[in-house]
């Protein structure tokens, strides 16, 4: 029998923005994600740039180069660079 795995949910936060971010974020905006639906309103060009960090911390996996269970993701908007802190959040 299958043992089902239950993914853990990630905190998008912005940390920083350079300049002004065209979607109206702000620094300490954040999202939760807890299933597989893009969070309403969100930056379609950002997501595109976190969504393998997300994916792969969605599944239990790090970056290397990263403190276990986060990411830093800069969004490609070289005018207003925007940047994502994401945090898996283990379930309690």
């Amino acid at each position: 029998m299958k043992k089902s795995f239950k993914m853990p949910k990630v905190k998008i936060s912005i940390k920083s923005i350079q300049g002004k971010c065209p979607q109206g974020f702000k620094v300490g905006d954040s999202w939760i994600i807890k299933s597989n639906i893009t969070p309403s309103k969100f930056c379609m060009t950002a997501f595109h740039a976190i969504y393998p960090a997300l994916r792969t911390m969605r599944y239990g996996g790090d970056l290397p180069w990263r403190k276990k269970g986060t990411a830093m993701i800069l969004c490609p908007d070289y005018n207003n660079p925007v940047l994502y802190e994401l945090e898996r959040l283990e379930e309690e």
